[in-house]
């Protein structure tokens, strides 16, 4: 079974063919799938030997399993893992998964890599403001994309992320609009570039509404113990009547902080957990699955090196609503 075989099943040529295996987003849908479903029937299978030889290209890309934390926002990660596999299979491609504590010790696993297999890319997860990863990647002109903004440069890299500001003044304006007016924020320390975002959209949004923010908010470390604390401390310093958190972790806390408060204050979370849902939680929904999606399309583009930076992925969040908002 060859390319030929197919393309003459498919009725196209066989470069189609082959760009539908090596670059399928240079090629229109119809035909691609026209292209899929021939090598579905035919039961064709691409000989990866003789394709890395012919290409350079290993078909490889590494993705970074973050450290376990509360069990809860590490399934957010995991969504968009399963994702990103699905959709890279579906290109061609194949995840390599690699684990590392910091960025120093994530940097030292790229070197151990790079030597080890031949790595076609990386796909980043969770930039910071001055991320080391990505100039240590870039000034070896290692092929990468990340899930999360460069925050110093926006234009620095490709990049895919989800509009952390417009879900919290999502869920504010929820809030606004069921006649809240002290809406408090549990959100991250200062300098993180995903809690900034976030916090600056329920601030602007309460602004925007005549709603001086003032007082309203607390920062911390992520984690249903710290949610609880600061949520205590919100209820005896201004007394609000609903929260947005920057995390379902802090929105948890803050439900335990709560509990048996009349009238009840309502809360609202970031990121949509399993956990949220099962326990009643509104929570804003992060697109993991297309946000995979647009990486592989991103990263498929730097590989085809046709000079030009692919333009950023900024994608729109949801809010789920359930009974505590």
């Amino acid at each position: 079974m060859t390319i030929a075989t197919v393309a003459r099943h498919a009725r196209v040529s066989r470069q189609t063919v082959s760009n539908v295996l090596n670059s399928p987003h240079i090629v229109r849908q119809e035909t691609r799938q026209r292209v899929q479903d021939a090598i579905n029937v035919l039961r064709y299978r691409a000989n990866q030997a003789a394709r890395q030889m012919r290409t350079g290209r290993s078909r490889l890309i590494a993705a970074r399993i973050e450290p376990t934390r509360d069990g809860i926002n590490g399934s957010v990660l995991d969504r968009f893992l399963h994702g990103l596999t699905e959709t890279a299979d579906a290109a061609g491609y194949r995840v390599l998964l690699y684990t590392a504590t910091d960025h120093d010790r994530e940097i030292a696993t790229y070197d151990d890599l790079l030597g080890t297999y031949e790595l076609d890319a990386f796909v980043l997860v969770g930039t910071t403001h001055g991320d080391p990863r990505t100039a240590w990647l870039t000034d070896r002109n290692v092929p990468f994309v990340t899930f999360g903004r460069p925050w110093d440069a926006l234009d620095a890299h490709p990049w895919v992320d989800v509009d952390g500001a417009a879900g919290t003044a999502r869920a504010t304006r929820h809030l606004l609009d069921a006649g809240h007016r002290r809406i408090a924020f549990l959100g991250w320390p200062v300098g993180s570039g995903v809690g900034d975002d976030r916090r600056a959209g329920w601030q602007d949004t309460l602004r925007a509404a005549d709603v001086d923010p003032t007082g309203l908010h607390r920062e911390t470390e992520d984690g249903i113990a710290e949610g609880e604390r600061l949520m205590r401390d919100l209820l005896d310093a201004v007394a609000p009547t609903a929260v947005v958190c920057a995390s379902d972790s802090l929105a948890l806390g803050a439900l335990q902080a709560i509990r048996g408060i009349d009238p009840p204050v309502s809360v609202i979370g970031f990121d949509d957990t399993p956990v949220a849902a099962a326990v009643g939680l509104t929570s804003v929904s992060q697109p993991l699955g297309e946000a995979a999606a647009r990486c592989v399309d991103l990263l498929t583009g730097v590989l085809d090196d046709d000079h030009q930076t692919p333009a950023p992925v900024l994608l729109q969040p949801a809010l789920a609503l359930r009974h505590t908002a």
